[in-house]
């Protein structure tokens, strides 16, 4: 049994935005995560953190939902900024139900279990969302849905999964940053940083907190193994 971890799969194969567009380590992207991802077990857990398909609603990614479900092991799914098809997440499940998605689970205001270690999280917050004018009301939403996560987590050794860097060369969200020391989190895992911007992501300990980027081009499409 083994806990994996990987962001920003991009998948398209039910719309027409595939990411080979861009070249380079994207050329070929889906054989390449075929290939990574055939680590997975059946009594494997795989969490994603954001930016999972490119579908515009739920029957667009339904292609892609399927293909992650065909993979063996548990799936657990989080939002990240491009994951357009996002809904409620009674919506979701029961979406996944009628399709016969059984191996796929959402991680929203709530977190989920592996063992003792409890795997908390949500989309978080960027330097670009307030490039954009997004609001102070959704940046304390989504604080608001992190510390209902690792609250949920009761005294569990807790892990947390965000699709945004809460820590950058350049920028730091300080409220994410002090609510992962506040409820003591080992490990923080995020991604949404590819190409170039690799090199700008800080990681390794801060305060007591382990941070690693988990984008899928960092890890050349293979999941990061967190924990036996």
């Amino acid at each position: 049994m083994a806990l994996y971890t990987i962001g920003d799969t991009h998948l398209s194969l039910g719309s027409s935005k595939p990411m080979d567009v861009f070249g380079g380590a994207w050329t070929g992207y889906v054989e390449k995560l075929a290939r990574g991802l055939a680590v997975l077990r059946e009594e494997d857990t795989l969490v994603i953190a954001g930016d999972i398909s490119w579908g515009m609603s739920l029957e667009e990614s339904a292609a892609d939902f399927a293909w992650l479900d065909a993979l063996p092991g548990r799936k657990i799914l989080m939002k990240g900024n491009h994951d357009y098809w996002w809904n409620t997440v009674a919506k979701m499940t029961r979406f996944f139900q009628e399709k016969g998605f059984a191996s796929l689970e959402i991680l929203h205001n709530n977190c989920h279990f592996y063992g003792e270690t409890a795997l908390c999280g949500t989309r978080g917050w960027f330097y670009e969302e307030e490039k954009e004018g997004q609001s102070q009301k959704v940046f304390l939403r989504e604080l608001q849905r992190l510390e209902t996560s690792l609250k949920a987590a009761g005294d569990r050794e807790k892990l947390c999964f965000l699709h945004y860097p809460p820590y950058y060369t350049g920028y730091r969200c300080q409220p994410i940053l002090d609510l992962l020391e506040q409820y003591q989190v080992k490990a923080c895992y995020y991604g949404h940083l590819h190409g170039a911007s690799h090199r700008l992501a800080l990681q390794g300990d801060h305060s007591g907190v382990e941070y690693h980027l988990i984008s899928a081009d960092y890890l050349n499409f293979c999941p990061q193994k967190i924990l036996e």
